[in-house]
């Protein structure tokens, strides 16, 4: 009753009290937004004002009711969280304010140290994925250097914290080798002479890693130490996580992966390194780098961290060791670090054969990269099988080349006609897991690599055989048919598949109808002992066959073949078939190599088994030395 009582009176006559408390309320919420809205313009970190803001808490009111509380995001790029992206239609800052100086940089450091990469717009993806693993693992203390505009404009609206280099790159892929890569070299050398002035410690790192562990805290247990670095050694000289033995490790530094520390000795290193590529523009960086390490080398500095002089018998050098700072050959060949049960900090994209794309699906298969989601669910749905790879191909006799193409050779034919299907139903082609007899380098050895620990046979990368690069060519339709996408081998197991594709499937089937009364193309509801509906699917269907059969499932994101032997009967067209062929044949790269023979390499034939006279033997004369027609 209290309160309707004011009703009954004159209009306002008692609710004036309540009014004004509400236009109190109300003004001081006015003078507080303003006040607000024009520190935060002064207080831009990227320009010098007067004012600065900080995340404060208001409240009004004897009761301490909070009326506005509000935590004020830093204007600074630099200060930002990590993928805090700036607001959308906010304005970018000046292209000067990506300049780097000390000022700027220290906003990034933790405990003195910073983690570091570089590249142009090409690797954007590999970037996002170095910085995505770095934050996984709660390393923040991370810069990115942008070799063109266009990244850095791209990694500010991401929220990634960027300085422009001015280095004036392309902004598409270089190539390795090109004059364009050597000049992306020689900015690594730039890099750390620009940083080592600042007197912080540099993790400088290329972008074709990831970091699975926070690397940090093991390169902090080395604190004697000037330079860590990484190497290409392939045999293993310590089997924890101790640094390598110096006094056997030979293999040639890799500066993918190098710690440094403010000192005279890695200055004067830094400095050295600079002016002698300088010097000669046909000399690569990483070359450059191990022939001023080597220099002098030795003796050991002496205690048991391992490290050992270098360069000018002052700077204190140590490696870190490949078996948990993992290479391509390392991780993805020998799987050293299962073999010794240790735990990876790194792995890095070398020792592969198919350029950039390589690298690429390197880090797919072993599901490091990310992805954007559209790669997880392709348009037309995928299609994988199970392989079938006899044991005699895998186990018996020596391991040889005449066994090692017996069995990649077996595994080529299926995955001819898995190509051939994918493209009929137009699919993405799940690849199947693909097992080696023998390891792919560039020079030639026995077969795998002498004092390495790879196992014979082993589930050899993509690239060991096929051409990643070839595959992924955009290729005119008219002459080699419509392109057919494809997916690594883990690409089913990846956490990142999302639940509508992973199960969504229908396995498929083959049958003999011969053997088969009823026919073979009805498709049977799910049941209790399969997981998925099945259907099956008359042996060697040509194309026609496929469409109608399948087309009604077209809207099933995963079909899965029981096996590709005896699956595709052909294409009902001679031009559908030539341009097929025109197609895959570029798929098949070589193995490599034979050893004291001048072109020891031998290619792989995707149509080896339509040639009866077919033997796995290197060419024997400068016009032989082509793929197979």
């Amino acid at each position: 009753m209290g309160s309707g009582r004011c009703f009954e009176q004159q209009p306002g006559s008692c609710c004036r009290p309540l009014f004004f408390a509400i236009y109190a309320v109300v003004a001081v919420g006015i003078f507080f937004t303003g006040f607000f809205i024009l520190s935060s313009f002064y207080s831009s970190g990227f320009y010098s004002g007067v004012l600065s803001w900080s995340p404060s808490t208001f409240s009004i009111g004897k009761s301490g009711a909070s009326l506005l509380q509000r935590k004020v995001r830093p204007t600074n790029v630099w200060e930002r969280d990590i993928w805090d992206a700036p607001t959308a239609g906010s304005k970018m800052p000046p292209l000067e304010s990506f300049k780097l100086t000390k000022e700027l940089v220290k906003h990034r450091v933790k405990d003195n140290v910073l983690v570091v990469t570089f590249g142009n717009y090409a690797f954007m993806d590999f970037i996002l994925t170095w910085v995505k693993h770095l934050t996984d693992v709660n390393v923040t203390n991370l810069l990115v250097g942008a070799m063109d505009i266009k990244l850095l404009e791209a990694l500010y609206w991401k929220g990634i914290p960027v300085y422009d280099m001015g280095s004036h790159m392309k902004t598409i892929d270089v190539g390795w080798g090109s004059p364009e890569f050597h000049k992306m070299g020689r900015e690594k050398v730039f890099l750390i002479n620009s940083f080592l002035p600042f007197g912080f410690e540099l993790l400088v790192c290329d972008t074709d890693m990831v970091w699975l562990r926070n690397p940090l805290p093991y390169m902090a247990r080395f604190p004697k130490a000037d330079i860590l670095s990484s190497s290409d050694a392939v045999v293993p000289t310590v089997l924890d996580e101790s640094l390598e033995d110096w006094n056997f490790a030979h293999a040639s530094l890799n500066i993918g992966i190098f710690h440094w520390r403010p000192s005279n000795a890695t200055r004067k290193l830094a400095k050295e390194w600079k002016d002698l590529l300088l010097s000669d523009d046909k000399i690569w960086d990483q070359n450059g780098f191990n022939e001023l390490i080597r220099k002098q080398y030795g003796p050991g500095v002496g205690g048991r961290d391992g490290l050992v002089y270098a360069f000018d018998g002052k700077l204190k050098l140590g490696i870190i060791p490949s078996t948990i700072f993992c290479s391509g050959h390392t991780y993805f060949v020998q799987a050293q670090y299962q073999q010794l049960r240790l735990q990876p900090y790194a792995v890095h994209a070398t020792f592969q054969f198919g350029g950039t794309g390589g690298k690429r699906h390197r880090l797919r298969e072993g599901m490091f990269f990310y992805d954007p989601p559209e790669y997880y669910d392709a348009p037309g749905g995928f299609l994988s099988f199970k392989p079938h790879v006899p044991k005699n191909l895998l186990m018996d006799g020596a391991h040889s080349v005449e066994t090692h193409f017996a069995l990649v050779n077996y595994q080529m034919k299926q995955i001819r006609t898995a190509l051939s299907i994918a493209q009929v139903l137009n699919r993405t082609l799940v690849m199947p897991p693909l097992w080696c007899r023998f390891d792919r380098v560039w020079f030639g050895h026995p077969g795998i690599l002498q004092g390495t620990l790879t196992r014979q046979p082993f589930l050899c990368p993509l690239d060991h055989v096929f051409e990643i690069s070839n595959m992924l060519k955009d290729l005119p339709e008219e002459e080699f048919g419509p392109k057919i996408d494809f997916r690594e081998y883990s690409f089913l197991d990846n956490p990142r598949l999302p639940e509508e594709v992973r199960s969504s499937r229908l396995e498929v089937e083959l049958c003999d109808e011969k053997e088969e009364p009823e026919g073979c193309a009805a498709a049977g509801d799910q049941d209790g002992n399969r997981p998925f509906r099945a259907l099956s699917l008359p042996k060697n269907s040509n194309d026609e066959t496929l469409v109608k059969l399948l087309s009604p499932h077209r809207s099933i994101k995963v079909l899965e073949f029981s096996s590709m032997q005896d699956a595709f009967g052909g294409f009902s067209s001679q031009e559908k078939d030539r341009k097929f062929r025109r197609r895959v044949k570029m798929y098949t790269g070589i193995w490599c190599c034979m050893e004291n023979l001048q072109m020891g390499h031998i290619y792989y034939d995707m149509y080896w088994d339509e040639k009866p006279d077919w033997k796995p033997k290197p060419p024997q004369t400068r016009e032989e030395d082509h793929p197979p027609t």
